[in-house]
């Protein structure tokens, strides 16, 4: 049953359900501030109604053969691709990202519902004969049960199915807490997801803040949480996750540097740097947010990304020639201004001010256009603090050795990334660099579906990372049986 009015409710047992909390906060759209949706809160009975009927579901569900299973992924993965512009649009005016960023985030998402049509041989285990006379042993893979994800407003659909593919390939049953802030892109991927004519309950929908989020870390039908969002609430939710037994996988925030050799080629730099710095607003972990010159290369790198952080095109995401679109929320704008004046207070020399400046047409949108700080301290608050917006910064240093120094010392390991034209200096940055992501000569270095979305200190907790090997890994628990069948027992004995 397709739910088409504006009204975001919770996909509960195959069929949409208001929640009984009686809480309503509205969706806006960040360029211009205007409410484009309700989404309806659901308390923590709204949440134990959804796990106790996938916890129902999931018996079937897990003898359900996984190539049939997979069936129901490929015509999802074909529904994706048959809608990705409708999809587009609504991340766009929900999200504030431009049309195309939201065309490639579905792009991301769609690689692994693809991977996990796999599943048949992903979830393989393995076997010996005859480690003793007559006995054999084997490895194999079964689903833990119910499983959930909360995932953040900044890429509504692609990270969702970083989770909700592998996961209901593997044989668990899926809910979903999308951010309260962008709902309406869950919304309108579970209407595809209702057309598959899934059994009931093993895919659900649940809306909802730290209340919906405190019963499915407690509940103790939800076997494992998926988890992506600052790096306080990743501590958290993996703190009170593990306290009460589940398996979970954090993603929490990043710094993340990106360094400059003076043999690296400065346009495709420039270009690629500034493209990952101020896609998406700035708004996504894998985004540079340091530069590190080093020698020779800070005067004309400084001067480049200077001129292309001037001169890119802001406004609101469905029109074509905007290359950048607003911020979140007016908090998050508030915010960004907030540490560009700590950054000059901390020593640093603002070359490009994006703030009080408005989209003519949309002037009450959220906007904070590209900024750039140059002689960022290294002990400064703005080298160290997750920023999550257009906001810049630039240090410099004599030697290589010098910035995987600098980056080593950061509490975040999201991403390093390196421009070079010396295979030995990107040998040595991706030997010695601790960060779970490494880029050499590229921008945003995000694994494709078959690898590992890797990350490394205060930017992880937990083992098992989403997408590839590691999804399959999570979502199954590993069972070994040691079986002896002899035909004549006293040869034998």
């Amino acid at each position: 049953m397709e739910n088409t009015s504006n009204e975001i409710l919770n996909y509960i047992n195959g069929t949409w359900k208001q929640p009984g909390s009686g809480n309503d906060l509205p969706v806006m759209n960040p360029a211009s501030m205007e409410q484009i949706a309700t989404v309806h809160m659901s308390g923590k009975s709204d949440v134990k109604e959804a796990v106790e009927i996938a916890d129902q579901a999931f018996y079937d569900w897990r003898r359900t053969p996984v190539t049939n299973r997979i069936q129901y992924l490929f015509h999802f993965k074909n529904l994706l691709e048959d809608h990705i512009d409708d999809l587009a649009k609504i991340i766009t005016n929900e999200c504030g990202k431009t049309f195309k960023e939201s065309v490639g985030e579905i792009r991301r998402g769609i690689e692994n519902v693809e991977n996990a049509c796999g599943m048949p041989t992903l979830m393989q285990g393995y076997n010996n004969e005859d480690i003793a006379t007559g006995i054999d042993e084997h490895m194999i893979r079964q689903p833990l049960g119910v499983v959930a994800a909360i995932t953040p407003f900044n890429f509504p659909a692609m990270i969702p199915l970083w989770f909700l593919p592998y996961a209901i390939a593997c044989g668990n049953c899926f809910i979903l807490k999308p951010s309260e802030k962008v709902p309406m892109s869950a919304k309108y991927i579970f209407e595809l997801l209702d057309r598959l004519n899934l059994p009931e309950g093993v895919v659900q929908l649940v809306n909802g803040d730290k209340e919906a989020v405190d019963e499915l870390l407690e509940n103790s039908a939800v076997k494992a949480i998926s988890f992506v969002g600052s790096s306080a609430v990743a501590r958290h939710i993996y703190s009170k996750g593990t306290a009460h037994g589940k398996r979970v996988q954090a993603q929490g925030g990043a710094k993340n540097m990106v360094v400059v050799l003076p043999d690296a080629e400065i346009n495709m730099t420039t270009r690629i740097v500034g493209d990952s710095a101020f896609g998406c607003a700035g708004q996504r972990c894998l985004a540079n947010s340091l530069a590190v010159t080093v020698g020779k290369a800070r005067k004309p790198f400084t001067e480049a990304i200077a001129e292309k952080a001037a001169n890119l095109k802001v406004g609101y995401g469905l029109e074509e020639e905007t290359e950048m679109g607003p911020v979140i929320s007016p908090d998050s704008r508030e915010r960004i201004e907030r540490f560009v004046e700590t950054g000059k207070n901390e020593g640093g020399r603002v070359l490009v001010d994006g703030r009080g400046k408005t989209v003519e047409k949309f002037k009450n949108g959220n906007w904070s256009y590209p900024t750039i700080i140059d002689n960022v301290s290294p002990g400064s608050s703005l080298a160290k603090t997750e920023v999550f917006g257009p906001l810049f910064g630039l240090m410099h240093v004599d030697t290589i050795d010098d910035a995987i120094a600098l980056i080593n010392t950061q509490s975040y390991g999201n991403m390093a990334c390196l421009f070079t034209s010396s295979g030995a200096s990107a040998r040595q940055f991706r030997y010695e660099a601790t960060a779970g992501n490494i880029g050499i000569n590229i921008g945003v270095a995000a694994p494709m579906a078959y690898y590992p979305f890797s990350g490394w200190k205060e930017s992880f907790f937990g083992d098992l990372h989403a997408q590839g090997s590691h999804a399959v890994e999570f979502y199954t628990q590993t069972k070994v049986v040691v079986e002896r069948w002899i035909r004549d027992w006293d040869r034998v004995f």
